[in-house]
């Protein structure tokens, strides 16, 4: 190109810009639009050994931590989670917990299920079939204990919603739940809380899908089981061994992460036994610490997935796993 043309074809340009600016600065904005405030399918998978384990999230609840945390301090609560970067409310994940062993699929607990005008729980069915499988892929089901927000999960619109699988709990669990004398003693409005626990296991008692186990029982192969009493009486927690790794579902030992952990006789208000439930938290934080064991915690923050380690005393600290694409 000659010095002349491409002197003649600049102050174009430059013209032709001066009269699209104006036009562009008035274009609109197609990218506009309301947020969305939805989060994606709330599923993450991680292996164990050649297990693959999928975290299903059913929601999310927010509680008032002064009256959560039923033995801390003010000031105590304030500062754990100011160190954590947290205000009131604290804000619990419900997580339950999918195993493929490759010849079985095990579900960990099953969430609140579907509770009308509450959107913010109930998505575990969702979220299996958004991970790839439909509630009768599910060959069994583990329950930590028997809280709605584990058990709820079992029924859809009052029947059974995992039509082929074995649902296994604690005998001391099922036990407590169900008998008469417990719930007669109850406070009269707690007693309706033991009737809808009660029916729903006995849903599927019924209909020959329940069965009972023991301390240190293998209710389903490769799965031990770890009475840790004082959330509930037969609360359990389970161990799962495989290829050198290990991972341990504890249900609720812990409600979130900032509290317990760097203070773990800090108890909540849904616990039966304040002391039990203090001893086990203990008992099982010092074991995984000690073994190395990856937790699987229904309350963490999703995927509620991580380590414990000891940092003196009765003082532990949390560590999440790191995001891996597999």
């Amino acid at each position: 190109m000659t010095s002349r043309r491409l002197f003649l074809k600049v102050p174009l340009l430059a013209f032709m810009g001066g009269l699209l600016m104006p036009a562009m600065r008035c274009a609109p904005a197609f990218a506009k639009a309301p947020p969305v405030k939805k989060q994606a399918p709330g599923y993450y998978r991680i292996m164990v050994g050649d297990y693959e384990v999928t975290t299903l999230l059913d929601g999310t609840n927010k509680f008032d931590p002064f009256k959560l945390y039923n033995n801390a301090t003010e000031d105590l609560v304030k500062r754990v989670m100011d160190n954590a970067f947290l205000k009131p409310p604290v804000e619990l994940s419900i997580n339950a917990f999918l195993v493929n062993t490759g010849e079985k699929l095990v579900l960990i607990d099953t969430g609140n299920g579907i509770i009308p005008d509450k959107t913010n729980i109930g998505h575990v069915l969702d979220n299996l079939k958004a991970a790839g499988y439909q509630p009768e892929d599910i060959d069994d089901i583990l329950i930590t204990h028997a809280h709605g927000d584990h058990i709820g999960g079992l029924l859809l619109e009052g029947k059974i919603a995992f039509p082929n699988a074995i649902v296994h709990i604690s005998r001391l669990e099922y036990d407590y739940w169900t008998s008469k004398k417990n719930r007669d003693a109850a406070p009269e409005a707690a007693r309706a809380t033991f009737d809808t626990r009660a029916k729903t296991l006995n849903i599927y008692k019924d209909a020959g899908k329940l069965k009972t186990f023991e301390d240190k029982a293998e209710p389903v192969s490769g799965f031990t089981a770890i009475l840790c009493p004082g959330h509930t009486p037969g609360h359990t927690a389970f161990l799962l061994k495989r290829q050198e790794q290990g991972i341990l579902f504890w249900g609720d030992i812990t409600h979130g992460s900032a509290i317990q952990f760097s203070a773990p006789e800090i108890t909540v208000g849904f616990d039966t036994d304040n002391k039990q439930a203090f001893a086990s938290r203990l008992r099982l934080m010092s074991l995984a610490a000690k073994e190395r064991y990856m937790i699987a915690g229904a309350h963490i923050s999703f995927p509620g997935l991580g380590h414990t380690k000891e940092g003196g005393g009765k003082y532990f600290q949390w560590v999440p796993v790191y995001y891996t694409s597999l």
